[in-house]
């Protein structure tokens, strides 16, 4: 049987806002994502109610609720908040129980985070002052390629002349990619440039360890990006099953008092 107590981690990111729910032995039993919009604590409350009703849960059954993220001291339910880096490490290490760097790439940002093999971290890498790189990257490219983001993996995997972008910047990168389209470059030559223009992005914020695992939106979205990347640092790359989530889950685990 299931035990009632239960708790809850909440990612309310710029883009996504992501809720979980763990039971006492970190099965994942509920989990909502949406849009944050504009009203974060409104899409907050939306993820926790859809998260509870995927667990058969009450409100009344969470004993703790951590929040972490752009927006998490909008998140009232949530009795406190903890940073981006512990909970993306924390989630990630409940998977993958060993030294690693986690790659996560977001809606707003990437970050690089190294940890031992106790789990605690050693280092980490955030990009934020530049879109190049994370999902809006992605989603600006997709537009002005007029597909919709979802075909982007479909389209970068069939791909047999890659087309590879000269510039990391969003900006510059629109304008090259318009310029590839008026000199006849097929789509998904095209598609599969954006994708490796990001990857070269991430991957130059900082050396990697023997072990890599990538998580975030982008990637639980767009697994052929993960297929590109392996074949760059030549090695196999850990992804959770949700890997979505990690944050999330990793403000959970705080919730439940693993410090």
């Amino acid at each position: 049987m299931v035990s009632k107590r239960a708790y809850a981690g909440v990612d309310l990111g710029a883009s996504r806002t992501k809720v979980v729910i763990l039971d006492t032995d970190k099965n994942l039993l509920g989990h909502a994502v949406k849009k944050s919009g504009t009203d974060f604590g409104a899409t907050a409350d939306f993820c926790l109610d859809a998260s509870l009703k995927m667990a058969s849960l009450k409100k009344a059954d969470i004993e703790q609720t951590v929040a972490t993220g752009y927006g998490r001291n909008n998140v009232s339910f949530a009795r406190d908040t903890k940073t981006e880096i512990g909970c993306h490490a924390k989630g990630s290490f409940l998977y993958f129980p060993f030294s690693s760097t986690i790659i996560d790439i977001g809606g707003q940002d990437n970050k690089v985070i190294k940890v031992d093999q106790s789990g605690r971290r050693t280092g980490f890498k955030m990009n934020r002052k530049c879109a190049a790189g994370t999902g809006a990257f992605l989603e600006e490219m997709a537009m002005r390629l007029d597909v919709p983001l979802g075909e982007m993996d479909r389209l970068a995997s069939q791909s047999e002349n890659m087309v590879k972008l000269g510039s990391f910047c969003t900006v510059f990168s629109a304008t090259e990619v318009l310029e590839n389209i008026r000199h006849g470059k097929k789509l998904p030559d095209i598609v599969k440039g954006v994708f490796y223009s990001m990857i070269k992005r991430v991957l130059e914020m900082d050396s990697l360890t023997e072990k890599v695992v990538m998580t975030g939106g982008v990637v639980a979205h767009n697994p052929f990006m993960v297929k590109m990347t392996e074949a760059i640092i030549e090695r196999e790359i850990l992804v959770p099953v949700y890997p979505q989530l990690t944050g999330a889950i990793g403000a959970a685990l705080y919730a439940m008092g693993n410090k």
